[in-house]
């Protein structure tokens, strides 16, 4: 038997309207003329998992892991996207970064857009709004030699976005000098991979843990996510 087989998606909530998974790190939402050689994706093997067709309402990085949730009819597509649209969904993540963050603060920081292939967006144009509200919630100091420093500085931070620019949390984190631990894109080389030697892994430590919609009754939905295992024994280590 081969036992190499994708493990089955993490349903996380699911009712008439939506459908919401645990996403792991290293999928991809739906198929990208980035990643032509990927052959894993979340629309598909959601899809083929329960049944149905499903409509993704948003997006999370292919490195991030966490929250990610679908529309199971064309309906409830056009009803939960508009609240996604208007800024209205309440997401929360978790991000290791470099050094100590910040106790809290708004990042209030205008981005141009990234290129996105797959929207068809190019790099560039005016800055738009951009704002993301950011919590330091622990500290650490690991036994980790980097450039010439002896020790390494890491802080987990909470980090809520208000807008939803692509790369927001990782760009808004690198402008105030405090980028995320594993991104290959906006963060530190050297430190990604010494940190990746240390933890004996390496990714984006970054994940959406909660996310919080309003349903057809106005009621608030809200979903929660554990943290990756892989996430999870990083934390372990740095807490030993």
């Amino acid at each position: 038997m081969p036992t190499d087989l994708p493990q089955p998606l993490s349903i996380l909530y699911q009712d008439e309207d939506l459908v919401a998974i645990n996403k792991p790190s290293g999928i991809l939402v739906h198929r990208s003329p980035i990643d032509k050689h990927e052959t894993r994706f979340a629309v598909q093997e959601l899809r083929n998992q329960i049944g149905r067709h499903v409509y993704p309402l948003h997006r999370l990085d292919k490195p991030t892991s966490g929250v990610l949730v679908f529309a199971l009819s064309s309906e409830a597509a056009s009803f939960y996207s508009q609240q996604f649209r208007e800024h209205q969904i309440t997401k929360t993540y978790l991000a290791l970064v470099r050094g100590y963050g910040p106790g809290q603060m708004s990042i209030d920081h205008e981005l141009s857009d990234d290129a996105d292939d797959y929207a068809g967006i190019k790099a560039g144009g005016d800055a738009k709004e951009a704002l993301t509200h950011v919590k330091c919630l622990d500290q650490f100091e690991i036994p980790l030699v980097v450039d010439r420093y002896p020790t390494t500085r890491l802080s987990l931070m909470q980090c809520e976005p208000v807008t939803g620019r692509k790369h927001q949390i990782r760009r808004h984190l690198k402008h105030i000098g405090h980028p995320i631990v594993g991104d290959s894109r906006h963060g530190k080389g050297v430190l990604n991979r010494a940190c990746e030697g240390y933890f004996g892994a390496g990714r984006l430590w970054l994940a959406c843990t909660q996310m919080v919609l309003a349903r057809r009754d106005g009621s608030a939905l809200v979903i929660d996510a554990p943290l990756a295992a892989d996430f999870q024994q990083v934390l372990k280590q740095i807490n030993h």
